[in-house]
């Protein structure tokens, strides 16, 4: 038994309150080193009446541990506990300070939970768990008003370029909402939408109005009361990190100099600010002269960022925002936004850009959940790169699922593209099939998937600005059997609370492997995926808790014989089925 590879701390995605009477435990250890561990675990105030030894499963592994899980319903919302580490006849107490052959006479050296006040619960809006997202870029998505066009508009479909205008606005998409229907979105992501000089619009210029090539406050209104006659929720991308260089704030200090009343909302380093060898003198994003970083620390930036907050949630009824850049922004003001955010829509969804392990955001006092990337770089790298195997997938994604809690999890916003990163059709070298696989997991793993705007119709494009391309609504320029595709996901991810929301288990996953088999279980609803990645057919028999299963793709009965499945997969195929109780 490799201790040293043992670990737990009495927090974060160690030890946390799942909901209002839950606590989730777990524990990492050597992979394949323990085959039993239990919590000891107990009230501390009665101690030898509610003491008890809990199973716990392994609920994933990746390259190098395995992490084990189980839940406590103490009868007072707190918990005493140390661990039981079993491989095969040795048996290890694991304690807040030590490792000990005997068992602990008593809880005074056990790791606690103190006590779970409802108010530290982590909760998550429970909406999103069953919300299918689709990401729109503004300015390219549909153009429905014509008179709002900027001066230099050009035809619609032309070559994308980092500042000319094609004229999509807000009616082009209230406009296109059948389509959105039709594929069973249940939730928007617009990218900025507030007055700015740009077409991406992250240079906000003003918080509080919407940019007058897109339409106005009331015309918002109309789309978010449209989308929520139809069930889809609206985000909008909150830009706090930086404003844009016409920002009315930045204007007068480049007017006005040190003189300036507002100097302090930015961070500057000298007068004048003059631009030097392309590095401005104040922090700004990406060393981008025309995006000044702003002093969320400044009580008046601040009080003035946490109103625009409020209002589009009060006055128009938004039901979120993703936020630029959030990780260089302050987390106290990331405390005192979640407060107000919730305070205004409690049920409100706060979604944080940030491209790496996120932990520290993940803790209930300020996002609820963050844009997946380590999950699409995974995806990216096995089905549609092949620089990854099953295996190697299989621990990706098991790394992912150990660092958060499941309530995190459970609602993480799940891209395989976006305005920021080559289509995913250009990503697969416009082999739908590897297009196709990767959407496939997307949406049959727990989380929120999004779609960027037109790859449910076959758009490509490369890097930023060939992924901003103006939607194609030409019918016959249109892919609609991969539409159709798209919407079958949906569909059958909506049929199966267990896509959503419950356990996943990888049951093939081999090195060097190209055949991937996953479980998703909730109670009853039990529903395996198989993958072949190959180029050749390939053959899957992997072990069945039940004898009886349909093909949910087909509707065509299937039989375990002696506890195993075989399904013949084609190259690139795969296949949904579920167990018939």
């Amino acid at each position: 038994m490799l201790l040293e590879a043992v670990y737990h701390r009495p927090r974060l995605n160690w030890s946390y309150a799942y909901d209002e009477t839950t606590i989730h435990l777990r524990l990492r250890a050597k992979k394949g080193d323990l085959t039993e561990v239990f919590a000891w675990a107990g009230d501390k105030y009665a101690w030898d009446a509610t003491k008890e030894l809990i199973p716990m499963t392994l609920f994933t592994s990746d390259s190098m541990f395995d992490y084990w899980e189980c839940e406590s319903v103490p009868l007072h919302r707190r918990l005493k506990y140390g661990f039981l580490l079993q491989k095969d006849n040795e048996r290890i107490w694991m304690t807040e300070s030590e490792f000990q052959t005997n068992r602990p006479e008593n809880p005074n050296k056990l790791f606690e939970f103190p006590f779970i006040n409802r108010v530290d619960v982590f909760t998550p809006p429970a909406w999103v768990k069953d919300t299918v997202f689709y990401q729109i870029f503004p300015e390219r998505f549909a153009n429905g008003d014509p008179s709002l066009d900027p001066e230099n508009v050009q035809p619609w479909g032309g070559t994308p370029a980092p500042d000319n205008f094609f004229g999509g606005d807000l009616q082009g998409v209230i406009d296109h909402l059948d389509h959105l229907s039709e594929l069973g979105i249940t939730g928007i992501y617009f990218t900025p939408v507030f007055s700015a000089t740009t077409n991406h619009k992250y240079d906000t210029e003003d918080y509080m109005s919407i940019d007058p090539h897109f339409g106005d406050t009331q015309t918002l209104k109309k789309l978010v009361d449209a989308c929520h006659e139809r069930g889809i929720r609206v985000l909008l991308d909150a830009v706090f990190n930086h404003s844009g260089r016409t920002f009315a704030p930045f204007v007068n200090v480049l007017e006005k100099g040190e003189a300036s009343r507002y100097k302090d909302w930015f961070h500057i380093h000298r007068f004048p600010l003059e631009v030097i060898d392309g590095i401005p003198p104040y922090d700004a994003f990406a060393f981008e002269p025309m995006m000044p970083k702003l002093n969320t620390e400044n009580p008046e930036v601040k009080e003035y960022l946490l109103k625009v907050a409020e209002y589009w949630i009060k006055e128009i009824g938004i039901d979120g925002w993703r936020l630029d850049v959030a990780n260089e922004v302050d987390h106290e003001f990331w405390r005192d936004f979640r407060k107000v955010v919730k305070k205004a829509n409690p049920d409100a969804y706060i979604l944080g850009e940030i491209w790496h392990e996120s932990a520290p955001w993940l803790e209930g006092d300020k996002f609820d959940a963050v844009m997946n990337y380590p999950f699409t770089d995974a995806v990216l790298d096995f089905f549609v790169h092949d620089s990854l195997d099953a295996e190697g997938f299989a621990n990706s994604i098991g790394r992912q699922l150990s660092r958060y809690p499941l309530q995190a999890s459970e609602v993480a916003f799940n891209l395989l593209d976006s305005h920021d990163t080559p289509r995913l059709l250009t990503l697969a070298g416009g082999d739908k099939k590897k297009m196709k696989l990767a959407a496939l997991f997307q949406f049959t793993y727990m989380g929120t998937p999004c779609i960027y705007y037109g790859d449910e119709i076959g758009m490509d494009g490369g890097g930023d600005p060939d992924c901003r391309k103006c939607m194609e609504w030409n019918p016959e320029k249109q892919d609609r059997a991969l539409f159709d595709f798209y919407r079958r996901l949906i569909d059958i991810r909506a049929s199966h609370p267990a896509l959503r929301t419950g356990t996943i288990t990888f049951l093939e996953a081999a090195s060097h492997g190209t055949k991937l088999a996953y479980e998703r279980r909730l109670g009853d609803d039990i529903v395996i995926v198989m993958v072949n990645t190959d180029e050749t057919a390939q053959t899957l028999r992997i072990d069945a808790s039940e004898s009886r299963w349909e093909n949910v793709l087909t509707g065509d009965p299937l039989r375990a014989d002696r506890g195993k499945l075989t399904v013949k997969l084609p190259a690139y195929g795969y296949t949904i089925i579920k167990a018939v109780i």
